[in-house]
């Protein structure tokens, strides 16, 4: 009974989005004005330029062995606030293995009760909305970051306002730090 109700409500929602001739109707202003259309083109390898961004910024973020620069920026002033090498990758603080949004469900209930993905934790059955990442993380960027530098060092940094993060594989030329975790005594 519920999934034929919500069923007839699909098929009355898509029918009032279309006009007389059945084809969706378009978004107007009151003015007139329609949602413009652009073409965005692929590249040789079958990607858009922003696809090809993101699958060389994973390969950099990836790359074993990889030393980083990362430097804290006053956004006031310009100076570097910190300075420090990053051995592989800066992580956030809400990123995770697992899902943080799950449902309970056992067995073959799962696909029946809740529309998700199913994802076994602590040997235990669930169902999340939420889709794993590239990186094979579940979560956004905040409140903080942590990674190692090239001596083995454990950062923590809590990012508050009037912060600029500067991460590159290659150093920046800035005059003067005025906290160099580099220089820190072992």
């Amino acid at each position: 009974m519920k999934t034929k109700l919500l069923l007839m409500l699909a098929v009355c929602f898509s029918l009032a989005a279309c006009n007389s001739e059945g084809s969706p109707r378009a978004q107007k202003t009151e003015s007139g004005v329609s949602q413009a259309k652009a073409t965005v083109k692929v590249q040789a390898s079958g990607m858009t330029l922003e696809q090809e961004n993101i699958v060389r910024s994973y390969d950099v973020d990836n790359k074993p062995g990889a030393i980083k620069h990362l430097y804290v920026i006053s956004p006031y002033s310009g100076q570097a606030l910190i300075y420090s090498t990053v051995k592989g990758k800066v992580t956030s603080s809400k990123k995770s293995i697992n899902p943080t949004l799950v449902s309970n469900a056992d067995g073959d209930q799962v696909a029946s009760t809740f529309s998700g993905f199913p994802v076994t934790i602590h040997n235990r059955l669930v169902v999340t909305g939420q889709v794993m990442q590239e990186s094979g993380t579940y979560g956004d960027s905040d409140p903080y970051i942590y990674w190692w530098d090239v001596q083995g060092r454990y950062h923590k940094h809590f990012v508050t306002g009037g912060q600029i993060l500067h991460i590159s594989d290659q150093p920046l030329a800035i005059k003067n730090v005025v906290i160099n975790m580099e220089l820190a005594s072992k």
